[in-house]
């Protein structure tokens, strides 16, 4: 009689760890075939893309409309090490921004970091009334717009070209360059809800663990602490038994 193998006995279970720019460190875990022949397990685990709300990342239930994309770079020990590679919003949340009487306003730009990461920027902005307004509607004029526009690419391009990725996404948490956008346009046309909606990592350097160490901090491996045996405690004696006498 034929008998089915359960897949699951040959997989190991390891744990996802995110980059020290973020609070909750363990992302979660992962599932792989362990190591058979030529098939090692940590190559199938390599280059792995997790998908996790920043809510989870940073503790803050008001965090999450935004998903990040973190990428399996390295395995050390049960431990996968991922570093940022992308961030999005979530549906639900862009529908919500958009109504009516209002612009809306996106701009796009390719942006490299000092690190050799190019990225493409994805910036959502919409005009908001004037204080004591009294018409309805605020739509801007096309050649706003434009300036607008102009002036959304030029922030994001300064904010990413002037420092490394690890640095970029500390910047993208509490949204700094949209509210500098929102400061840069208020003399155009007053925006309101600016957001970088969406990033993508178009080229990444070559794989260098050192970077990755300096982007996990103080990472350290998990291998307990050494417990001294108290004094009063004697090892008990292994009665030898004398075989034949």
């Amino acid at each position: 009689m034929w008998c089915s193998v359960d897949p699951f006995s040959k997989k190991d279970w390891y744990d996802v760890k995110a980059p020290s720019t973020f609070n909750t460190r363990t992302v979660g875990k992962t599932l792989v075939t362990r190591t058979q022949g030529t098939k090692i397990a940590s190559e199938g685990l390599k280059h792995r893309v997790f998908e996790v709300s920043l809510a989870d990342l940073q503790n803050d239930e008001d965090q999450a409309y935004r998903k990040i994309k973190l990428r399996a770079e390295d395995v050390q020990g049960r431990n996968v090490l991922t570093n940022f590679w992308g961030m999005d919003f979530t549906t639900d949340k862009l529908r919500s921004l958009v109504r009516k009487w209002q612009t809306l306003i996106e701009a796009h730009v390719d942006v490299k970091t000092t690190d050799n990461y190019g990225l493409r920027m994805f910036c959502i902005g919409f005009t908001k009334r004037r204080p004591n307004q009294v018409k309805r509607t605020c739509y801007a004029q096309t050649s706003q717009i434009r300036q607008i526009r102009r002036k959304m690419r030029e922030i994001m391009v300064r904010e990413a070209a002037s420092c490394d990725l690890k640095e970029l996404v500390a910047k993208f948490i509490p949204e700094v360059i949209g509210k500098e956008i929102e400061k840069a346009t208020s003399s155009i046309y007053p925006l309101q809800n600016v957001f970088i909606r969406k990033v993508k990592i178009l080229k990444a350097p070559k794989f260098d663990l050192g970077k990755l160490m300096e982007v996990h901090g103080d990472y350290s491996e998990d291998v307990g602490v050494k417990v001294d045996r108290p004094a009063d405690e004697v090892p008990a004696e292994v009665e030898t038994e004398l075989v034949g006498a």
